[in-house]
């Protein structure tokens, strides 16, 4: 399998690992990107567009990222507040009067970037049509009762996320979300991610799956808390319920899910559109455009939610729409927010080194928040800048 792309002097750990993946963790199909001070010092690529056909992945090739697509929706929050249009602190019900509903009037929108609502199930779930509409998706999280009072706990929002943020920017902004990212983020940053995938650059795409990890040397495999087990096996538990949100599961190869706008699990990008974007967030990117104010970023990067999470059972840590660094989600450095992909892609910014991170593959795997493929890639970032 050849690796193709190229990387900086002093980054080749970063080269290393991401050769490795392929190698002995089974990765089918890839791309890594990394910037650092807004410059790319790693860009590779490698394996098969599509995880389960032979047509190489070349420049330029897109995937779905699922919820690492959050810490983009994040984005557009946290610049509408910097450009004085909403206020991180006010009621949702103060621009969604609909969402005051079934006691939720004291919902604040920090509450909703920071997994706090309490409404991170739906009682009746949507079908993947339902959940493209976002009327339907909107009346549906208005309509329901928080299964704790908002604000006093938290717990990942793991579908609902994409009708709270999405129709609160839609009510903001009277523009989508998606719309709003092409025309505020990618387009100016430069950057290749989309939510609401255009029929022009489907031909990027690959095809997606869940694949099966490799057997590690010596047979042995780190297997989940029994707790986390049973919360997933669970169909009455918060973390199943969670992700049952849609039911059933979308398919993901499907070209009316990628043309949906999904702020939570469906927005496609490159790896170098995942680190580009990141990259914009923590200083200028190329001599060009920085997205964030320096106190966009510290407010954007604050602890607002830690510990047990009751929809994932295990400790997480969550700023404003992203997950900063953890246990449950190991980043670059304390300093770092960002926020992975369901069984793979993973995007980040650690301000303190000036590293922005992008990672995508075709083959998901069963981890939620720490993929062993992109951690391996993180560990080869923070090799070079060991020198």
């Amino acid at each position: 399998m050849d690796v193709n792309g190229v990387v900086a002097e002093g980054f080749e750990p970063v080269g290393e690992a991401f050769a490795a993946n392929f190698a002995s963790l089974g990765d089918r199909g890839a791309a890594v990107a990394v910037y650092r001070d807004g410059r790319k010092v790693v860009d590779l690529w490698g394996g098969t567009r599509d995880v389960d056909g032979p047509a190489p992945w070349e420049r330029g090739t897109a995937q779905i990222v699922r919820s690492a697509t959050k810490g983009v929706a994040a984005a557009v929050l946290l610049l509408l507040w910097q450009r004085g249009e909403l206020d991180l602190d006010a009621p949702v019900g103060a621009y969604w009067p609909e969402y005051k509903a079934a006691g939720k009037e004291r919902t604040l929108v920090w509450h909703l970037l920071a997994h706090r609502a309490g409404v991170p199930v739906l009682d009746r779930p949507l079908t993947p049509a339902q959940a493209a509409d976002p009327v339907l998706g909107a009346a549906a999280v208005a309509a329901q009762a928080p299964v704790w009072e908002p604000g006093t706990d938290h717990g990942y929002h793991a579908q609902t996320y994409s009708w709270l943020t999405g129709e609160l920017v839609r009510r903001v902004t009277g523009r989508s979300v998606g719309a709003w990212i092409a025309d505020e983020i990618a387009g100016p940053v430069g950057a290749d991610l989309w939510l609401g995938l255009p029929d022009g650059e489907r031909p990027r795409m690959g095809r997606v799956a869940e694949t099966e990890a490799p057997e590690p040397a010596g047979g042995l495999r780190t297997r989940p808390k029994r707790a986390v087990t049973e919360a997933y096996a669970d169909p009455e538990s918060l973390t199943r319920r969670a992700f049952a949100a849609i039911t059933p599961l979308p398919d993901e190869n499907d070209p009316a899910y990628r043309a949906a706008v999904l702020p939570a699990s469906n927005g496609i990008a490159t790896a170098d559109g995942l680190a580009r974007f990141y990259a914009s967030l923590i200083g200028e990117v190329d001599g060009g455009v920085r997205l964030f104010a320096p106190g966009t970023m510290e407010r954007a990067r604050a602890e607002r939610s830690a510990g047990p999470d009751r929809v994932l059972v295990v400790n997480t840590r969550f700023g404003l729409g992203w997950m900063l660094h953890g246990a449950a989600s190991p980043l670059l450095s304390p300093t770092s927010f960002g926020h992975p992909g369901r069984g793979g892609a993973l995007g980040f910014a650690d301000p303190e080194s000036g590293i922005a991170f992008g990672y995508v593959t075709n083959g998901f795997r069963r981890s939620v928040t720490a993929d062993l493929r992109a951690q391996a890639l993180v560990r080869g970032v923070r090799r070079a800048l060991r020198g």
